[in-house]
């Protein structure tokens, strides 16, 4: 009676959660029917970080300059600024084959892109990279350059695989492409950072991680020992291979293992096409480095 009661307090609780999953669901899938009657589509802000940096700088000029020192240092800018300005229009007249002269007008110098990625197991923000990327292909030429600030422990290997097919986009572009890690690409992470053209890591970061995991809890063992059967119908030997509350077989576990094998074999592959100077077997362990250990790799 104890068992069932305590059941009986499981299943309350388990539809319950059910229940506020559903609701939760109902919710967004509200809201994006909203989405669509309304039209909105989503926006990309664009900063200028030039403008930013300007801005700091000249707060701190303010803050330790008295007013002539600080009206000198203006005139000299501008003095500079007109000689700059000549000496480019002085070498494109020069040299018209230069990258400057065959440049949309306006483009005369290089252009840097800077993205943000922070990645969860699912790589959502691979929705926003996808259209930031799109964004920046319909103006970039080779002569400019994308950073990307990644951050990222890895995740699914779809989301993930998916998250660097976007990156994939700006080499075969011919855009450089420079990533940089404050602080984790591991797993995932690291396979959009093996895209980089140059790849520069904080000496603390965490960088790594090329290999597969698949794990997950089995109550078997304590359905069967409380009398509880667990029904799965499938179609397919391999639909089902691992379960939460059914049986392993050891066919299955070997299913998975080769699976998993399989998906870790295309990764070192993956690796190597874009790494080519690193020993994939010696470093495609699974073992996470520092950035700087993962430098000598």
């Amino acid at each position: 009676m104890e068992f069932l009661s305590e059941f009986g307090m499981f299943l309350a609780k388990a539809v319950t959660i059910v229940f506020a999953i559903i609701v939760v669901i109902g919710v967004a899938a509200s809201s994006g029917q909203r989405g669509k009657k309304t039209g909105k589509r989503g926006a990309i802000k664009v900063t200028r970080l030039n403008e930013h940096f300007e801005e700091l700088r000249e707060a701190l000029r303010e803050a330790v300059l008295d007013k002539d020192s600080l009206k000198t240092v203006h005139k000299d800018e501008k003095k500079q600024a007109k000689s700059e300005q000549k000496e480019l229009k002085a070498a494109r007249k020069k040299d018209k084959s230069s990258v400057e002269a065959h440049a949309d007008p306006g483009h005369e110098k290089k252009r840097i892109y800077v993205l943000n990625f922070k990645g969860n197991i699912a790589a959502d923000a691979v929705v926003c990279l996808r259209e930031e990327i799109s964004a920046i292909l319909s103006l970039a030429t080779p002569a400019d350059e994308v950073v990307v600030r990644l951050e990222s422990p890895g995740g699914m290997v779809h989301a993930y695989g998916l998250a660097s097919s976007q990156l994939l986009r700006l080499k075969n572009a011919k855009v450089p492409l420079t990533i940089y890690v404050d602080k984790v690409a591991a797993s995932g992470g690291y396979m959009m950072a093996c895209l980089a053209d140059k790849l520069i890591a904080a000496p603390f970061a965490i960088i790594g991680s090329i290999g597969v995991i698949v794990q997950l809890p089995n109550f078997h063992r304590v359905l069967k020992k409380h009398d509880v059967d667990y029904e799965m119908i499938s179609a397919g030997e391999f639909k089902r291979t691992l379960t939460t509350f059914g049986e392993i077989t050891d066919k299955s576990r070997e299913k998975v293992q080769e699976d998993v094998q399989t998906i870790h074999d295309i990764f070192k592959t993956w690796v190597k096409e874009h790494r080519p100077s690193v020993d994939i077997d010696k470093v495609a362990t699974g073992e996470t480095w520092l950035g700087s250990q993962a430098k000598e790799k």
